[in-house]
């Protein structure tokens, strides 16, 4: 016997299983990802209803998936209230709001072929160019001139509202759910992109100025106020460093749990493990924490659906 240690039990799956029961096995079948992804519904049950500040991380590229619209539900129905992304996440949000058409495709395409075509890939989604950069355009160029109408100066989390606004109709839309719910999202790579781009365009006409310390403010406010913290991260990049880095100035995230395909042994903060921010203190040192290994399009869903099913008894 080993103390302190469990046994690794065999499992059965029986037909008609719930996914929470899905979850408790992984947890009995414990090698490897699937103690993981236990561990990970586990702390993210706990941490979401014990705590104020619950952030939701990841990056724009899952927006042109289906798995879009498992986000927006998860902002809308509260499990997060602080949302922190990539303008990939606002273009795609945007896109597919105002009618753009996103395909299924295969990664082995010809990207020539495409390309003569007027076909955007992401992976093994494509996006025709008219579904993408002009259906974003004319919405920014229509959208900064009301801006304007009304004051100069915005923080990019309050123009994020104003999109939400006119996206709040469409129950998929991730700005729109935020709008809907009272969620606050933050992008602090709003440049990094077409609706960032058209932003600093049609501004020069307008003479629009988005201030980002606006949005620094506002984020300060949320970690000091907390009592506690929590957040998921799926993938990683400014999105990831963001949400943490802003966490260790409270003495570090209370709950934290990253989903990633990315490795750690090239020093990338994407591959980062939850151990490594506990050296910078962006991790409690007290806190629960995991890191899941795989596609965020795989793992959510089974942790959406988890979190789903236990609601009824914890919030």
């Amino acid at each position: 016997m080993l103390e302190g240690h469990s046994l690794v039990e065999d499992v059965k799956i029986r037909r008609g299983m719930s996914v929470r029961e899905l979850v408790e096995t992984y947890e009995k079948i414990h090698g490897f990802t699937a103690g993981s992804l236990a561990r990970a519904a586990e702390i993210l049950r706990e941490g979401l209803r014990d705590s104020d500040a619950r952030f939701l991380s990841f990056t724009g590229n899952l927006v042109a998936t289906g798995l879009r619209g498992v986000l927006a539900q998860l902002i809308e129905a509260g499990f997060f209230n602080v949302v922190i992304t990539t303008c990939g996440t606002v273009d795609h949000d945007i896109a597919r709001s105002m009618g753009g058409r996103y395909y299924r495709g295969d990664f082995d395409l010809s990207d020539v072929e495409l390309s003569e075509r007027g076909i955007h890939r992401l992976g093994n989604v494509l996006i025709p160019r008219d579904s993408y950069g002009t259906v974003i355009e004319s919405y920014v160029r229509e959208l900064v001139g009301r801006l304007a109408r009304e004051r100069l100066v915005w923080g990019v989390r309050e123009v994020l509202q104003e999109v939400g606004r006119d996206l709040s109709k469409d129950s998929n839309s991730i700005l729109g759910s935020a709008y809907r719910s009272g969620a606050r999202v933050y992008v602090p790579g709003i440049t990094d992109g077409a609706f960032g781009t058209s932003l600093f365009i049609f501004s020069q006409f307008e003479k629009v100025r988005l201030d980002p310390f606006r949005d620094m403010k506002e984020l300060s406010d949320i970690v000091f106020s907390s009592k506690k913290s929590a957040a998921l991260v799926l993938g990683g990049g400014i999105s990831k460093h963001h949400t943490i880095w802003w966490n260790q100035f409270r003495g570090g995230l209370d709950y934290a749990v990253y989903v990633t395909t990315a490795v750690e042994w090239d020093g990338s903060l994407s591959g980062a493990r939850t151990r490594e921010a506990i050296s910078w203190g962006k991790i409690s040192s007290r806190g629960k924490h995991v890191t899941v290994y795989g596609d965020a399009t795989v793992i959510l869903p089974i942790l959406a659906a988890y979190l789903i099913d236990v609601a009824g008894l914890d919030r």
